[in-house]
């Protein structure tokens, strides 16, 4: 089939890579105008760009999808089917009839659950075992239209959003591929997603990444995993924004207990307190410094241990 990808992250080059190494064509990609990044501010092309240029594919990167020109660029490359992943905008509905087959999206959760724009952080931060990827026809709702296919993929103790992004985004593209392979020979058919067990993923916020140490420590844990690598997890010390990893793994044996935000240095292991158990911390980054571990910018302290805030 004639493919236009929509896409714009890593993970959407992933599932690009896969279609390029199917039969399907993919005759133009569409992704979020290049950003400025880095010290410089240089402008810098997404990776669904980037992977583009060197495959020699056209870019579209249009500011507005609502663009009565873009809706002629894109009617012209006579698509028959718009695979998206994690594109960053959303698809006006006079553009979702363009496709023979329509728009299939690629997302990283088993809908209707975790609808949204960070639904494998969602998923972290809300102790599920089990989560997955669906393709699904776009339409006009966020995240409602009928289901092509699903994969599963298990969520394991010491999983962060990242590590398992990764996993989804590779199981996820030979998903989308299949979903491709059916819909060019007519196939497969979408069923509607049910109506009950939904629940919504908004984006997480920088705020939503500072740890609240009066939580237990599975809701510390959880959310330090969920906000790694993005937006990435912190906590104030003395009004010094600290950046943390994810937990040790090695829990140390101690009956010591702590004030939520206390921290202590125990046989060589940095601890703060939560609201049940200390938590044990592996590796932090204090502001304007490389990541260190915990226990060695505990030791680097002259002054009383701070408290987490």
């Amino acid at each position: 089939m004639r493919c236009v990808f929509a896409g714009t992250p890593d993970v959407a080059a992933v599932a690009l890579r896969s279609i390029l190494n199917s039969p399907h064509e993919v005759v133009a990609v569409i992704t979020r105008p290049d950003s400025r990044t880095g010290r410089g501010q240089n402008l810098v092309p997404s990776a669904v760009a980037a992977m583009a240029h060197e495959e020699g594919i056209p870019v579209l990167t249009p500011i507005d999808l609502n663009d009565c020109d873009f809706e002629m660029q894109l009617r012209a490359l006579e698509p028959d089917c718009c695979p998206v992943v994690a594109y960053g905008a959303l698809v006006p509905p006079t553009l979702l009839g363009v496709p023979l087959h329509g728009w299939v999206n690629l997302h990283f959760s088993l809908l209707p659950a975790w609808r949204g724009a960070a639904p494998v952080q969602w998923a972290v931060l809300a102790g599920d075992v089990m989560t997955g990827a669906t393709t699904f026809s776009l339409e006009a709702g966020l995240d409602t239209g009928p289901i092509f296919g699903t994969v599963t993929e298990p969520i394991g103790d010491l999983d962060t959003s990242g590590a398992l992004l990764e996993r989804l985004a590779g199981a996820g593209g030979g998903l989308l591929v299949a979903t491709l392979d059916a819909l060019s020979t007519n196939s497969i058919k979408a069923l509607p997603q049910r109506n009950f067990d939904i629940s919504y993923a908004p984006k997480l916020s920088g705020d939503d990444a500072r740890i609240r140490w009066t939580d237990p420590w599975v809701g510390v844990d959880r959310r330090i995993r969920a906000t790694t690598p993005n937006p990435g997890a912190w906590t104030l010390a003395d009004g010094e924004r600290i950046k943390l990893g994810p937990l040790c793994s090695e829990q140390i044996v101690t009956d010591i207990s702590l004030p939520p935000g206390q921290l202590a240095l125990v046989d060589g292991a940095a601890l703060v307190g939560t609201a049940t158990r200390p938590a044990r911390l592996d590796f932090v980054q204090p502001a304007g410094k490389k990541l260190m571990p915990a226990g060695d910018w505990i030791r680097g302290l002259r002054a009383q241990l701070p408290r987490f805030e």
